[in-house]
């Protein structure tokens, strides 16, 4: 894939930071290793997977060695790879707890997908390894590292929409296959919510900066479909945040693709549609001068959340979502089940203050 010519070149290899890739399923192969191509500060050194051929055939076609493949039974020979800095654990969420607290062990930084783990107390456990082995750990909320979700986040931070009131969102797709490993709840943590709906949850969070008292939720599970004997197909969910502010979202596996963000205030409204696609991210403001829809410089959301970790591992700075970011994602969708499965409103831990569980602020490009 060859470089975009108004994309900055990269940093030499001698420089760069070197990841592990564990999990070399759709979205890392899709995403995940085209846009390390691209990064600045970034590479792919290594690749961990339970198919090996395939592993082989990826390494060959992005300059690596078979002797950069390992099986999963291997994943502790990392250990001897001094340019494997990072790992980037890409597997299903029960999962991660086990290969972050291995990868602590051995010393490697390390980037999570999410969620994080599949409840708050597993979560909790992956942050609590990575701090006692001195290892970074971030969660890879791609959402928060792109022009278009800062462009939102300034608007309704910056009063442009006067004092916000109501919030809502809106994630979901088909999943047809009921066999998917997303389907089975001791895989998952749960249905939707926790795969395609925390991006309404996480990002809701992000653009306000703020925590939310209490949560409120309700799910559909259908009796006589295969795909939910587990989990959930749809989930409804409420928070309420400080100064009144009240985010809605909905979040299914039943629903044409769908991903939508919107903030309504006093002066003006911001809507993302679409919000979470990999690409063609699009914000509109309005007030009572009209409407507005910024462009922003090409990037790559993945590249710019490879190249944010890089920059942590060089400088040691915490990353702006850490662990911590991923851990509070986990309590608030562990109220929101608890409140489903009783039907009342749950208290939330108040969390005073802004970007409390976010470190060191990323460099996003078209911003100041």
């Amino acid at each position: 894939m060859p470089l975009k010519p108004d994309l900055p070149l990269p940093e030499p290899e001698t420089r760069r930071v070197g990841y592990a890739i564990v999990g070399i399923g759709e979205l890392s192969s899709s995403e995940l290793i085209p846009a390390a191509r691209t990064s600045e500060h970034a590479y792919v050194a290594a690749l961990v997977t339970g198919d090996v051929e395939k592993g082989r055939a990826f390494a060959t076609a992005h300059g690596l060695t078979d002797a950069d493949v390992y099986p999963y039974g291997e994943f502790g020979k990392l250990a001897e790879r001094e340019d494997v800095e990072a790992v980037y654990i890409v597997l299903p969420n029960r999962l991660h707890r086990e290969y972050v607290e291995r990868a602590a062990r051995m010393g490697k930084q390390v980037l999570c997908e999410k969620p994080l783990g599949v409840n708050a107390s597993d979560a909790q456990a992956m942050v609590d390894a990575c701090r006692e082995a001195g290892v970074l750990l971030m969660t890879a909320y791609r959402c928060q590292y792109t022009p278009a979700h800062w462009a939102a986040r300034d608007a309704v931070q910056g009063g442009k929409l006067g004092p916000v009131k109501l919030v809502d969102s809106i994630h979901g797709q088909v999943e047809d296959d009921p066999e998917a490993w997303r389907l089975r709840r001791d895989l998952a943590g749960g249905g939707p919510l926790p795969d395609v709906g925390i991006y309404c949850l996480n990002t809701i969070r992000f653009v306000l900066g703020t925590e939310p008292e209490w949560a409120f939720a309700t799910l559909y599970q259908p009796e006589n479909d295969e795909r939910f004997r587990e989990v959930e197909e749809s989930l409804s969910f409420m928070l309420g945040f400080p100064g009144g502010v009240i985010a809605n979202a909905l979040t299914s596996y039943g629903i044409h693709k769908t991903a939508t963000l919107r903030v309504l205030g006093e002066a003006g409204t911001a809507l993302m549609d679409p919000a979470f696609t990999y690409e063609g991210l699009k914000v509109t403001l309005t007030d009572k001068e009209g409407e507005f829809t910024p462009s922003f410089p090409d990037a790559d959301q993945f590249g710019l959340e490879l190249d944010h970790f890089a920059g942590c591992v060089r400088s040691g700075r915490r990353p702006w979502t850490p662990g911590e970011e991923g851990v509070q994602d986990h309590r608030i969708m562990d109220a929101l089940y608890e409140s489903a499965r009783t039907g009342q409103v749950v208290r939330l831990e108040a969390v005073p203050g802004m970007d409390v569980f976010r470190g060191e602020k990323p460099e996003v490009p078209g911003q100041s």
